[in-house]
């Protein structure tokens, strides 16, 4: 079983009805922007005991609308009996692109993944940079980058990101 795709037009009206969108998306990206009215319930939560109290009409979604295409079958699992579940098609960006409103906070940071994209793609450019012009043995910094990135796609366990997490602009207030 899987959820039925609806544009961003056709969720606002479904919203207007009482459907509640529910934005599975990590609380660091929910955070720093998100569709106003929507409950935040990571896609990871998402099970009939945490659905169980919400609207008969739910509105799922994430970003890009993937990772909620990805997993319409868990989140058709995850439906109470009698209640109904659609994707928002596109996810926020989509939302966004449709001119309707976000609540958006820039003070919060990057999200994680983001901050990890930023920190290896900097570590390789530095490293490819000091190779060629202070000492070949600085192509090094990004065989190490490299290979965090192959280890952290392998395993799941990334380095970078632990070390992010305990960086002070990442930390509760």
């Amino acid at each position: 079983m899987s959820l039925p795709l609806v544009p961003p037009e056709s969720a606002r009206q479904l919203l207007a009805q009482g459907a509640l969108l529910v934005d599975v998306r990590a609380a660091d990206e929910f955070a720093r922007e998100h569709i106003a009215g929507a409950r935040h319930l990571p896609l990871a939560q998402c099970s009939q005991a945490m659905l169980a109290g919400m609207p008969a009409v739910l509105v799922f979604h994430c970003r890009s609308g993937h990772r909620t295409r990805l997993h319409a079958g868990l989140l058709a699992a995850a439906l109470p009996p009698g209640r109904a579940g659609h994707v928002l098609e596109g996810g926020l960006d989509a939302w966004k692109s449709a001119g309707l409103p976000v609540v958006s906070d820039p003070r919060q940071p990057l999200e994680l993944q983001r901050q990890v994209q930023l920190g290896a793609g900097a570590l390789v450019l530095l490293g490819a940079v000091l190779g060629a012009t202070v000492s070949p043995w600085w192509h090094g910094l990004s065989a190490f980058a490299g290979c965090g990135l192959v280890v952290a796609g392998a395993t799941g366990f990334c380095g970078l990101a632990r070390l992010l997490l305990k960086a002070p602009w990442n930390r509760p207030a």
